[in-house]
This record gives C-alpha cells, structure tokens and sequence, in this order.
C-alpha cells in the first residue's frame, strides 16, 4: 500500500513494484532500488517471475493494483514484455540505462545509482496518485 501524500488512510491505494532480475549491473541496481521502496512504503515488491511463468493468481493480482511500477535494467525491456504480453496496462516503467548508467557485466551497481532509480521511482509513483 502507498498514500497518495494527502494523509488520509482513505486514499491508499495498491502500489506493486517489480524489479529486473538479468546477470548485469543494472539489474542489481534494479532489485536493490525496488527493494528500498518497498522499504520506504511506496509499494510493496513483488514477483516478476510469477508473471513471466504466467501463474493466473500473480496476472491477477498485477491487474488488480491501482499501479504496477516496473524497473526495467536495460533497453530490453524484459519486465514491460511481460506486462504488455499479459495486456496489462496499469503500469509505469523506468528504466535503470535511461538514467544514464550503462549496462557491464561483471560490475557493482553503486548506492548513488540506485539512490538515482530511487528518486526517478518515487517520482512516477507520485505522478500516478
């Protein structure tokens, strides 16, 4: 659950954050940020995977949510092909490489870089409220 920032309990609403989950940098800076959101109460995180294996409870309850937010790492758009395969359209997407972090195997995301996801994140969330 998220508040729309008016501080009434009557404007809650149902947030899902879904985080890349690929072998690169910008998907550890994907989960990372994700997880810190979930955190922070923006959302709550859930499971991409579910989606992708086309588990009918998981698609439902994606279609249920007032906003799924996806973090995607790359061009790609792995997490977005789910969604749009499943012709779920209550979603907003932020990609991790449009931030201007590039994409390297091999290599550690910073906390700068997903302070950057972070911020962009919690941005589209308010935008949707």
């Amino acid at each position: 659950m998220s508040e729309c920032g008016c501080g009434s309990s009557e404007c809650e609403r149902t947030v899902l954050i879904y985080a890349c989950s690929g072998g690169a940098n910008v998907a550890e800076i994907s989960d990372q940020a994700a997880r810190e959101l979930a955190s922070a109460g923006q959302g709550a995180m859930f499971c991409l995977a579910g989606l992708g294996a086309d588990i009918p409870g998981m698609i439902q309850t994606a279609r249920d949510a007032d906003l799924n937010l996806v973090i995607d790492g790359c061009p790609m758009d792995c997490a977005k092909k789910i969604f749009d395969r499943h012709e779920l359209t209550n979603y907003r997407q932020i990609k991790v490489t449009d931030l201007g972090i590039e994409k390297v195997k091999g290599v550690r995301g910073s906390c700068e870089q997903v302070a950057a996801v972070v911020k962009k994140a919690g941005e589209a969330i308010a935008e949707c409220g």
